[in-house]
């Protein structure tokens, strides 16, 4: 827009950018009008104005106010989406896609004494860090009740505490006049702010006993409770499910002659897939393989619109606690009418897929099937058979099933070579409950070529999906991951120098990129730290209909169609293919199609949810066990480097707990982002990112999952910051905040 026509609007262009630099992104055009004094005509050389200014991007709009481009409000909506390098949360604006300023979550607590986690939804206030980005203070939480609060009842007092369960929070709760009479001590509750008073502590009235938080499942109560996950189903659900009738055969395909079996943790109950192979017979594919996966057949018992289904979609996942399972779907078809058990009849949604002998997929069909499973063997069992160890059902199949499956996945493993997708080796640690719900141990789980073999034809199975429903221009959701962004890279860049490596900026990252970068860090000491931190470096996977592939599988089309019994995404895919093929009068309506977007969106903040939960619960469960511990030492490595602390995770259980800034002894602490490091303001003397280190256990809560650690061991020699000499010198005013707490500090 010309000066002219700024002049005929009775404002110049940079009073308009100082208008909306001082409104701090809370001016609409009407605030912006009346703070210019603008009246009649002007308004509209007002609106061709902003319009000029944003398509040049000197502004952006935020709802209906503006703001300068790179600025953010000082009070606004966040959602926790990441964390960097260092382990500390990164947010953007909740509303916003676009790639802003970096925003870190401040460790610093609510006014009500909540903090905020991976996928939580945020009303913060920001400062400038000084570094053109922003550090952001948490207000309140949104999404749920910010007025409920989990909590533990405490009447060793005179008038009793409520105390929050969050690790996090600072404050506890007062109980409301004759509140306490309604639980008793170590309750587990549900408590509602009857105050909101600026000053002191908040009032809170019981509106729920849930369970006792010293019971050795309170855990995993706590976690579904903080997180808001559903737990069982409704009346109109359960009525349903009980008027179900087995499905029949009618004009399915018929593949019950298909010896078609099911590979699963040795204590699965449901078993949604199962699979076989055999060598094709056509002369013009010789060396080739004919592969059918078998998923339960969800769509034939689960209407649309129907109770369950409205349940389901509710639930999105099923979550996998260490003590329990808490089903997206009711037992009687999770483990039942749609579980492929053993021997027993089952309706189902298979593939049949044709392969080379390089693993280059030549065809598929999709048919609406009625199978028989014949066997049901844990990984180990048809690992063991394979290795010449196997026994019972497994060794009788070994030549007929068996080895015919390691062949077709032997071709597949090539086509997967070829196509080299990310390769992270990230070891899971499974917790050992007994019946009594306490913890027994803490194993890391074996993996088996069984186990790949399971997921590289689930993989093929699910590319197969998004392929057949894209050739018949039917809409689904996809699984998607983006790659990673360049605030991610940057972090990486930085990261690697300081073991030896290096991340050359400006390429275009690939999985292969990664998997070289992996391959140079192994047998060095570093090598988990790699693997943790390109770990984080990537974005994480969601529901899509709008395909972008799937970066870490390094596929181009990628759809969840193997598990429709804990995924609702999965359902989806199964009614659209049924649609899309003429497979049946139960697939994709007209409506579900239309909510598609809203149901990825739906289904990837349940997952979001799950995960949370599911981690929490790990959390809870390991300190319950280590609460026998305070005092021992422990072996670890430092995986998170922060303004306020280092997180280490602990050899033996993989265990994460939090050393403070204020227990690593005399000296001043200051974090240097530039060599993720906390570094010593008088000596120099530092603790970096990846360090093996030794730590004492301070505490364990099991109620919050929390542990806390003294350090033992002497930080790495580095030359002291610049300007001053070692035993000299103060620390800065951020490093005094950082450590005022440190009361008594302990000498080593």
């Amino acid at each position: 827009m010309s000066s002219d026509r700024y002049a005929n609007g009775g404002f110049t262009r940079e009073g308009l950018l100082e208008a909306i630099k001082l409104g701090d992104g809370k001016f609409s055009k009407r605030e912006l009008a009346r703070a210019l004094g603008l009246k009649g005509d002007q308004r509209a050389v007002l609106r061709a104005a902003l319009k000029d200014l944003e398509a040049e991007g000197a502004i952006r709009r935020t709802d209906k106010a503006y703001i300068i481009a790179g600025q953010m409000p000082s009070v606004t909506v966040l959602e926790v989406v990441d964390r960097d390098v260092d382990g500390e949360f990164i947010c953007r604006p909740a509303k916003e896609e676009h790639q802003g300023p970096v925003i870190r979550l401040s460790p610093s607590k609510a006014e009500h004494g909540e903090t905020a986690g991976m996928g939580d939804k945020v009303l913060a206030r920001l400062t400038p860090d000084g570094e053109g980005g922003y550090i952001a203070k948490v207000i309140r939480k949104l999404g749920r009740s910010t007025s409920r609060v989990l909590c533990v009842v405490r009447k060793d007092g005179r008038d009793g505490r409520l105390v929050p369960v969050d690790r996090r929070a600072r404050h506890e709760l007062v109980p409301a006049r004759g509140e306490m009479a309604k639980a008793e001590d170590g309750a587990l509750v549900l408590a509602r702010l009857s105050s909101e008073r600026r000053h002191g502590l908040k009032t809170a009235v019981i509106e729920e006993v849930v369970g006792d938080a010293s019971s050795p499942r309170a855990g995993s109560i706590i976690a579904l409770a903080e997180h808001g996950v559903p737990e069982g189903f409704g009346d109109a659900e359960l009525v349903q499910v009980k008027t179900i009738k087995p499905a029949k055969m009618g004009n399915r395909e018929d593949l019950r002659d298909i010896p078609l079996i099911t590979i699963d943790p040795a204590d699965a109950r449901d078993h949604d897939d199962a699979v076989y192979a055999e060598a094709d017979s056509d002369p013009d594919n010789k060396g080739g393989w004919v592969v059918f996966v078998a998923i339960a057949d969800v769509a034939a018992y689960v209407e649309a619109a129907s109770p369950l289904d409205k349940g389901a979609r509710k639930r999105g996942v099923s979550v996998y606690l260490p003590d329990r399972v808490v089903p997206m779907l009711p037992e009687r078809l999770s483990n039942d009418l749609c579980s492929l058990r053993e021997g027993e009849e089952r309706p189902c949604l298979a593939v049949r897929m044709v392969f080379d002998r390089d693993g280059n997929k030549r065809g598929h069909r999709f048919i609406r099937g009625w199978m028989k499973s014949a066997a049901k063997l844990a990984y180990e069992e048809a690992q063991a058979a394979i290795d010449g160890q196997g026994k019972g059902k497994a060794e009788k199949l070994l030549k007929p099933v068996l080895k015919p499956l390691w062949g077709a996945y032997a071709a597949l493993t090539r086509a997967r070579k070829r196509r080299d997708p990310l390769e992270i080796d990230a070891p899971e640690k499974k917790i050992e409950v007994g019946r009594d719900g306490k913890v027994k141990g803490v194993t890391v789980r074996e993996r088996f070529d069984a186990h790949k073999l399971i997921e590289e034809m689930m993989i093929q199975a699910n590319v197969a999906a998004a392929e057949a429903l894209e050739d018949k221009k039917t809409p689904l959701i996809y699984r998607i991951h983006d790659e990673p962004g360049s605030e991610k890279l940057e972090n990486l860049a930085d990261f690697l120098p300081q073991v030896g490596l290096k991340w050359t900026r400006g390429e275009r990252p690939t999985p292969a990129r990664f998997n070289q970068l992996l391959d140079r860090a192994k047998g060095e000491d570093h090598y988990e730290t790699v693997n943790e931190v390109v770990l984080r470096s990537q974005s994480q996977a969601v529901y899509e209909t709008n395909n972008i592939g799937h970066f870490g599988l390094n596929l181009a089309r990628y759809a969840h169609f193997t598990s429709p019994i804990r995924r609702y995404a999965d359902l989806t895919v199964h009614r659209a293919l049924i649609r899309a093929y003429g497979l049946g009068h139960d697939g994709q309506s007209d409506t579900e199609r239309s909510e598609l977007d809203r149901i990825a969106e739906d289904t990837s903040h349940n997952e979001r949810r799950a995960m949370a939960a599911e981690r929490d619960a790990t959390d809870r469960f390991i300190a319950s066990w280590l609460s026998e511990r305070v005092g021992s030492e422990f072996e670890g490595r430092i995986t998170g480097v922060t303004r306020f602390g280092l997180f280490v995770k602990l050899h033996e259980t993989g265990a994460d707990g939090l050393c403070p800034i204020a227990r690593l002894g005399e000296e001043y602490y200051a974090h240097d982002e530039s060599s993720h490091a906390l570094v010593g303001q008088r000596t120099g003397g530092r603790y970096r990112l990846g360090m093996l280190v030794t730590v004492r256990l301070a505490e364990a809560t099991p109620v919050t999952g929390g542990l806390l650690f003294d350090m033992l061991t002497e930080p790495e020699a580095g030359p002291p910051p610049r300007g001053r000499e070692p035993g000299r010198g103060r620390p800065n005013r951020r490093d005094r905040y950082s450590q005022k707490k440190s009361h008594g500090r302990r000498k080593r």
